[in-house]
């Protein structure tokens, strides 16, 4: 232990040393990034294609299974999953953990330009975007005018978001809610007719119009020019002067057969604030930026833009996810607190100077630990500060033992700073492949592959590097400061010394005594009550992740297939008008035809869609005991509002997850599906614990078709694509171009015949469609409307025909049970050749997740098992120290039952980290054991007197290490509440049955002879 001795002997270097890494820390801690939950690129991309017009069949047809031909290409795909509806399709491209996710968004981009030459003219986009957990809004700030005209909301909303765009930290802006402006050519068709101009050519004379053909540059003398052509529209007037058709009689201009204005676009999106209509303006921030500062810059500009607000329209602030976070922080914090005082409170045995000495520990270690973590690329959020919350009971592990050590030495009569250098030395090695073990049982944690390992990461990089900080302090810090303060004038310590030493003296020698005699029967004891620990497991049941916590909660509404706009509105009201009946409940956001824009890192926004709606429910805060009993209640309510699927959704954490039982039925035909997913969901519904079933093809979608009479429109020439065009023309207008306003906005130029926004099926009597032999045609006169029935869903799985039957867990019930009791259920379903099913959902992710704890838990048991076989060089030792290891899952198993908990995904975490620390404190015991013996001391003699020894540290490292963990159970997180409690739980059964077990192996398996072998002299070697 040459760097102790170099610390004790070079005080002012030490110092400055310290101070230098104390002041890195604090400047960590003021600029690291802080946000409610880790942020990491996700390898999963979505592309979106809109086809304006288009059935599903025809969507996947003409555009899906083009995209997915060339996307499947791509190398190391792991999912591709696909929903195709009505006019838009959706595709989830999902590749193996630890690519580059980067470049696969390259990869994917690639593959769609390669298949957009493919697809139809009409495919309005393809848009291809990266999951983030950034692209989660931090701000949405809801524009409300319950009068104004949409040209007014647009314009003024636009220009806000401009203006938060220019704060620093801002990643993104979206504006929602508002249907935009477009520039829209009326046809007049009797004129059109009395000029005998069809309308394709006055498509032809816009889209010619509105053409940008760069002039180029000519050389004028000695100068050079360049030269502007006519361009495209920049103004309503310019599209109205459009030449149509030229002639003796003079020229025909767009003015003179059509009406030419700036109207708002048909309404397909709606969005109200507590009642009130308006637009929403979404913000995300880029990576790497601390919440507080990028809200405050966001306020500011809001402030001023309230100010200049028109009359009638107002800004409300209606998520703000830096609430979320304060309030994690701080609860957290809160508890970092309340676990100082408790470390303090279990440090009075040591004495006052000891005490201090040790507690300098925990700041030190803490600003070390915080500047690597910053130096690390991490932040600051709930998982990390859990794993410092963590790490603050452990890190004053290595300095309670050095202290100690050497305050024992000073009592014995050394000199201070001799009893620094000696009694360090004496214990460092111990200390030392302490530490190890602890490292390494987080440090596969922190390789665990798939989005639920980077979502766990930072907690695991918070424990390793303050572990690590500490164990520098210990061993040279502490002696540093053991040297300059401890004083040896109290031989016997203080009253909580005293008092611990007579209760060791008391309770401890006699028990001890008693099954060092019953060596067997003692170990037939602990066996007994670790396999009845075991066999809770089933009783305890499995989980993944569990519900986030925060204050927002989402309300899906699906409407029929098929349901307007307004039909789906008026269900989103009565969700509303429910809502606000319901105690705790703030406020609403309703956006009707889409998703609401993301507020959760792993819940996405859905596709858009008339049949879809989401009511946020913004509470005054969350309760773990009474907001899920509000909900059960809303839920009822809801229940009997009859017309549309209505499902209450609480954010949960982890990697996402639709609803945790989940069946897929693949195979081909989708009358087959239809059938197949009718008896899956049927099943489910009987199933005790299952609400919300869904089953995506139980109606069928009714649609009106143009059916069009080829030999009629053969003999009067007209093309199939005219007919198309004609009653695209009439119902939704036609887009041939887009108008650059003076602001470099650009909207779309559609040509359309006059009527309403929405127009009803009247409009298919006034259309005409040009014939080549010349003149109009009635629409019909070749064509007639009928009504068909056809899927409203078509869902892919891997290029394959699938449906996905999905229900909710009701409340109280154990998801893992209710999905086993479904599974047992669908084994006896019979199914025709060529289909088959397979569970998602809950089943599907847990082996995601889980997958990558196996090889973790083999790298924690043989690293720990490695590094005691280097300390002792022994596999005696090294089994009597490892044996301690099922005592403290017995413990945690214990603990979880009692509070009614399951085997979550953190908790599982939690025995991996108890691998490391339950091994350091019978590590000590048997190294102390060793050396007594390398003195002369007979087995027994040695075995008791260790125990006695290094029962007072080990105590004490226990009793910090579950102080600092008290809080985390008493927050009642179902995040990491769990892991606190199988930490607790396991250090408690470790603490008191170690203290017997590993003596009594200790007897049993090491050697009797007085020279104890490679043991002993490792130990001498080690502590010379």
């Amino acid at each position: 232990m040459r760097i102790s001795a170099f610390s004790v002997k070079n005080p002012q270097f030490t110092l400055v040393l310290f101070v230098c890494l104390a002041v890195l820390g604090v400047q960590a801690f003021r600029t690291i990034p802080r946000a409610e939950d880790p942020s990491f690129p996700l390898p999963i991309y979505s592309v979106v294609a809109v086809y304006p017009g288009a059935t599903p069949a025809q969507m996947e047809r003409e555009v899906v299974d083009k995209l997915e031909e060339e996307i499947s290409e791509i190398g190391e795909l792991k999912k591709l999953r696909t929903k195709i509806l009505a006019n838009v399709a959706l595709l989830l491209v999902e590749f193996e953990p630890g690519v580059d996710a980067a470049k696969k968004l390259d990869e994917v981009q690639r593959q769609v330009d390669a298949a957009r030459p493919e697809l139809p003219a009409d495919v309005r986009s393809v848009d291809v975007q990266q999951a983030d957990t950034t692209n989660v809004s931090m701000l949405q700030v809801a524009v409300l005018a319950p009068d104004a005209p949409w040209a007014r909301v647009q314009e003024v909303t636009e220009r806000i978001a401009r203006r938060l765009e220019s704060v620093p930290g801002v990643k993104e802006v979206d504006t929602h809610g508002y249907p935009e402006q477009e520039a829209r050519v009326d046809l007049d068709l009797g004129r059109l007719a009395r000029a005998n101009v069809p309308t394709s050519q006055v498509i032809q004379a816009l889209a010619g119009g509105n053409a940008s053909v760069p002039g180029g540059e000519v050389d004028l003398g000695a100068r050079r020019f360049v030269l502007e052509t006519t361009g495209a529209y920049s103004s309503v007037e310019d599209i109205g002067q459009t030449v149509v058709a030229g002639g003796p009689g003079g020229t025909l201009r767009v003015t003179d057969v059509a009406t030419v204005a700036l109207r708002p676009e048909p309404t397909d999106e709606l969005f109200r604030y507590d009642g009130t209509r308006g637009a929403l303006i979404a913000v995300t921030m880029r990576d790497g930026q601390n919440i507080f500062s990028v809200r405050d810059a966001l306020l500011a500009e809001i402030e001023h833009e309230r100010a200049s607000l028109p009359a009638g329209m107002r800004l409300e602030l209606a998520f703000d996810q830096s609430h979320n976070v304060a309030h994690r922080l701080s609860g957290l914090q809160r508890d970092f607190v309340i676990a100082i005082v408790l470390v303090l409170l279990t440090l009075i045995p040591l004495g006052m100077r000891v005490s201090l000495v040790v507690m300098v520990s925990i700041p030190m270690s803490l600003a070390i630990g915080v500047f690597a973590l910053k130096t690390l690329g991490f932040s600051l959020n709930q998982l990390s500060i859990v794993g410092f919350v963590i790490a603050l009971g452990l890190l004053v592990d290595d300095s309670i033992v050095v202290a100690e050590n050497i305050a024992r030495w000073i009592r014995e009569g050394e000199t201070r700073q001799s009893a620094a250098i000696k009694a360090t030395r004496q214990i460092g090695i111990a200390v030392l492949g302490c530490t190890a073990t602890l490292v390494f049982a987080f440090l596969p944690l922190l390789f665990l592959p798939g989005n639920a390992g980077e979502f766990i990461r930072s907690l695991p990089a918070a424990v390793v590097v303050t572990i690590l900080a500490s164990l520098l302090v210990s061993l040279t810090l502490i002696p540093f400061l053991a040297s300059k303060f401890l004083r040896g004038d109290d031989e016997h310590g203080n009253w909580a010394f005293r008092a611990t030493s007579r209760l060791i003296e008391r309770a401890y020698r006699p028990v001890l005594a008693f099954v060092m005699k019953r060596p067997k029967l003692t170990l037939l004891f602990a066996g007994v009550l670790v396999a009845g620990a075991f066999s809770l497991v089933p009783k305890i049941g499995f989980s993944l992740f569990p519900k986030a916590g925060i204050p927002q909660v989402l309300v899906n509404i699906n409407a029929p297939d098929g349901a307007s706009l307004d039909y789906t509105d008026g269900i989103a009201r009565q969700v509303e008008a429910a809502a606000k009946r319901q105690p705790g409940i703030r406020a609403t956001m309703v956006t009707v035809g889409k998703g609401h824009p993301q507020l959760y890192y792993n819940r996405a926004s859905a596709s858009p869609s008339a049949e879809t709606a989401d009511v946020v429910l913004l509470l005054e805060h969350y309760d773990p005991l009474h907001t899920p009993a509000m909900l059960d209640a809303l839920r009822a309510e809801l229940a009997q509002i009859p017309g549309a699927e209505i499902s209450i959704r609480e954010f949960e954490n982890g990697p996402p997850v639709d609803s945790p039982i989940a069946i897929r039925v693949l195979g081909d035909d989708l009358d087959q599906l239809r059938v197949l997913s009718a008896k899956v969901a049927h099943e489910l519904a009987a199933t005790p614990g299952t609400r919300d079933v869904r089953d995506p093809l139980a109606a069928r979608r009714t649609d009106l078709a143009v059916a069009l009479d080829e030999g009629k429109a053969g003999l009067v020439g007209v093309p199939p694509i005219e007919v198309d065009r004609a009653v695209r023309m009439a119902v939704r207008g036609l887009p041939v171009g887009t108008l650059r306003q003076s602001g470099g906005e650009e909207i779309d130029l559609v040509v359309a015949l006059p009527g309403p926004t929405t127009p009803n099926l009247d409009a298919l009597d006034h259309v005409y469609v040009p014939s080549l032999a010349g003149g109009q045609v009635p629409l019909a006169q070749i064509a007639d409307v009928e009504m068909r029935s056809k899927p409203s869903l078509i869902a892919h799985h891997n290029r394959q025909r699938v449906v996905t039957i999905t229900a909710d867990v009701a409340s109280g019930a154990n998801a893992q049970a209710v999905t086993n009791v479904v599974l047992a259920k669908l084994e006896h379903l019979q199914l025709p050749d060529g289909y088959r099913w397979e569970a998602a959902g809950l089943v599907e992710s847990q082996k995601e997740s889980f997958s990558g704890l196996g090889p973790a838990v083999i790298i924690a048991i043989f690293g720990v098992l490695a590094i005691l076989i280097l300390e002792f060089r022994s596999f005696a030792a090294t089994l009597i120290v490892f044996a301690v290891v099922p005592l403290g899952a017995m413990g945690g198993l214990i603990a979880l039952y009692l509070a009614g908990e399951t085997l979550s995904f953190t908790a599982s975490i939690g025995f991996i980290a108890l691998t490391g620390i339950e091994v350091k404190n019978s590590l000590l015991l048997v190294d102390f054991t060793a050396q007594l013996r390398e003195q002369g001391m007979p087995l027994e003699e040695a075995i008791r007197k260790a125990g006695e020894i290094r029962f007072f540290p080990i105590l004490l490292t226990s009793l910090t290490a579950i102080g600092g963990l008290i809080p985390l159970v008493l927050e009642h997180s179902a995040l990491y509440s769990p892991l606190a409690l199988v930490l607790i739980g396991g250090l408690t059964s470790s603490t008191i049955l170690s203290r017997l077990i590993t003596p009594v192996l200790s007897k049993l398996l090491l050697p009797r002879d007085e020279r104890v072998g490679h043991l002993a002299d490792s130990t001498v070697e080690r502590a010379g």
